[in-house]
């Protein structure tokens, strides 16, 4: 096909987020296609379209393999990955055709981005009675200002620090445009200790060609003097062995009162040490009874990441989380763990993230909202049918089976099948239902977990949908389900056909 050509697209994405797009394999469609695009994501910003095919990962050619190969090679890249991209039209277009996709001449693999990502880097510097021992210049034609004179085993020179690196940040504070007498300033300002944001010269000229900004959110840790601690814990029998407090005047989790030759004392956890993350998922933003909740249904095994006083400081001054940290760790241990859009559980595996509801937020059409409410004439409990595909239901990520547990934040699980309805009826325009995949459901019941929206997990797109859910995606789902047993006296039609269920289209 003459003047096909595919885009070069290189993805970067921030710690405990996603890449911002599902990659979807669809009935009766080609190709790996780009759905549910996030808006302001890294996808959606890089240019990426709904229905766009996925041809190259990393150079690699995919068109051919399957989902979960495809998968496993996006989420095996770590922060960083680069496509080869087709629109929808000329897809379709070239395979009418037959152009060979996998052709070199026919699919420009120039600028791909193979093995390890290059990263800026963090460097924190404590002055010494000698000073930090480096200097600044700026260069004529060039933007911003560069490490010269980097005294060898001086404090810059010890914390990674190296002559021709572009600073970036002080503190987490954008310097690109500042002037050589404004940067002196924030230095002399800064007192005893900083933080700067460097970048060496490969690595700035390859994200110049990729015209992509560099923040702090790309930048390894491998040189900051302070690291995290991710303690893994069992529980022994009176427990993990220390108490988590909120405390006056201070932001976040810490842990206190560790019993001596407990569990945490054994793992390394200190007094005053403040809680990051419980198992991968970041708590800063969660309240202290969504972490309790958190730990308590980790079971008899929980991952912390905690930073000391020391630590902390370091971090909140270069204005990065250490969940940065964590990331680095994962990504070098592949396949990484988080939970992310381009994320597969391995094959039968059921991930402890995986106990986890759903809210769905829709905006309702012209032809409603596009799923039945189905009930069994005395059996509790609601749940979702008959969701049309592209509908706001289905949109929203609402799935066959699903259990009903919230209708606009109010539990509906033993109201009637009439109550819940005329909840969803009054609900206007617009409708927010927390649900959960029978699966989940039974297990979660089975434990004595109430379903409420503390065990939501806001950044995930398993829990949390406002864009369509694929039929076959990397979600934690991705397994087998068993089918909902057919049994005559359940048999689920509408409720004119039948005196035995009850169902409601919207």
């Amino acid at each position: 096909m003459a003047g096909y050509k595919p885009r070069v697209m290189s993805l970067t994405k921030r710690p405990g987020h996603t890449f911002g797009f599902y990659l979807r394999a669809e009935h009766a469609e080609e190709g790996h296609l780009i759905r549910c695009l996030e808006m302001g994501g890294p996808a959606e910003l890089a240019g990426m379209k709904d229905g766009d095919r996925i041809l190259r990962v990393n150079g690699t050619f995919v068109d051919g393999l399957s989902h979960s190969e495809v998968v496993d090679m996006v989420r095996n890249s770590g922060p960083s990955v680069t496509f080869h991209i087709l629109d929808e039209a000329s897809y379709v277009q070239v395979k009418a055709q037959g152009v060979n996709l996998s052709d070199p001449q026919s699919t420009p693999v120039a600028n791909c981005v193979v093995g390890q990502a290059l990263k800026p880097k963090l460097c924190y510097l404590v002055k010494s009675s000698s000073g930090y021992g480096f200097s600044l210049r700026s260069v004529n034609g060039e933007q911003g200002l560069f490490m010269t004179e980097v005294i060898q085993g001086s404090v810059a020179s010890r914390a990674g620090v190296n002559a021709k690196d572009r600073l970036l940040e002080i503190n987490g504070e954008n310097v690109e445009n500042s002037t050589h007498d404004q940067v002196v300033v924030k230095i002399k300002q800064a007192g005893s200790s900083i933080m700067f944001l460097l970048v060496d010269e490969e690595t700035d000229r390859h994200y110049k060609s990729k015209h992509m900004k560099i923040g702090a959110w790309l930048a390894t840790t491998k040189h900051l003097p302070h690291k995290p601690l991710i303690a893994d814990i069992t529980k022994g029998s009176d427990g993990y062995g220390f108490i988590l407090k909120e405390l006056k005047n201070q932001t976040g989790h810490f842990i206190k009162d560790i019993d001596r030759g407990s569990p945490a004392e054994k793992a390394g956890l200190k007094d005053m040490d403040r809680l990051v993350a419980v198992d991968g998922q970041e708590v800063d933003y969660c309240t202290h009874e969504q972490v309790v909740e958190k730990i308590r249904l980790s079971g008899n095994k929980c991952c912390l990441l905690v930073v000391d006083r020391d630590t902390d400081q370091m971090y909140k001054q270069g204005g990065v989380s250490p969940m940065l940290f964590l990331e680095e760790i994962k990504d070098s241990n592949s396949p990484p763990s988080y939970t992310e859009a381009i994320n597969l559980p391995a094959p039968g595996q059921v991930k402890k993230e995986d106990l986890k509801p759903k809210l769905c937020k829709m905006e309702r059409t012209s032809a409603g909202y596009g799923f039945h409410l189905n009930g069994i004439q005395g059996v509790s409990g609601q749940y979702i049918k008959e969701v049309v595909m592209g509908g706001a239901a289905d949109s929203a990520g609402l799935e066959d089976d699903d259990i009903v547990v919230e209708v606009n934040g109010v539990n509906v699980e033993h109201s009637s099948h009439e109550e819940v309805v005329a909840m969803i009826r009054s609900s206007g325009s617009s409708l927010e239902m927390l649900v959960a995949e029978k699966r989940v459901y039974d297990q979660l019941k089975a434990k004595g977990v109430t379903i409420t929206r503390l065990l939501l997990r806001e950044t995930s797109y398993a829990q949390v949908h406002t864009a369509a859910t694929p039929e076959e995606e990397d979600r934690y789902d991705l397994v087998a389900r068993p089918e909902t047993p057919t049994e005559p006296a359940r048999e689920r039609t509408t409720s004119a056909l039948s005196q035995d269920s009850v169902d409601e289209r919207f």
